[in-house]
């Protein structure tokens, strides 16, 4: 039997915040998605958390409309886009090397910390890229989902999440600003 050549369909659409908090007592960041704005402070056990941004953002699950496969997403924040603000962030080096074939590239964020020490699987992503590319003409140009555990200097990112322009605003941003 043949493998299944997937047409990807996006299911179980869901916009919303990602949102990045800060632990003033042991600096650590984490990051999750809400459905809801908040700027609410709170304490967890020893951890005094402060939200220092939220971003629009939208995820999904897939699923095959020709065989039935299913891929979760549940622990997925959004696509971050690169905004080549680090000449030496892995992703702005990676993605100077695929724009010279016409890829341009994206970020599979996840959830903060255990998106950095357990990044996606590289099935997770090439899902994520076929889904993109499957109503592309590809011989013009193609996306690739790279993970959020290459961007090393993440307070500095000033990456835009993709997201509904229109979900809370009639007006752009007028100048784009770090995550943190």
């Amino acid at each position: 039997m043949a493998e299944c050549a997937h047409t990807w369909n996006m299911t179980n659409r869901q916009f919303g915040f990602a949102v990045f908090e800060r632990c003033s007592h042991c600096r650590i960041i984490r990051a999750y998605y809400a459905e809801q704005d908040s700027w609410d402070d709170y304490k967890e056990g020893e951890h005094h958390w402060s939200i220092v941004e939220n971003a629009q953002t939208f995820r999904f699950d897939l699923e095959c409309e020709e065989c039935g496969m299913y891929v979760s997403y549940d622990d997925f924040l959004g696509l971050l886009y690169c905004t080549s603000c680090l000449d030496d962030c892995p992703v702005e080096i990676l993605r100077k090397k695929y724009e010279e074939d016409n890829t341009w590239i994206l970020v599979g964020f996840g959830f903060l910390p255990e998106s950095s020490a357990n990044p996606y699987s590289a099935e997770k992503l090439e899902v994520l890229s076929e889904y993109f590319n499957q109503r592309r003409d590809t011989s013009r140009s193609r996306v690739k989902i790279l993970p959020n555990s290459l961007i090393d200097k993440l307070s500095l990112c000033r990456g835009d999440f993709i997201h509904d322009v229109g979900m809370l605003s009639l007006e752009p941003p007028e100048e784009r600003k770090p995550l943190f």
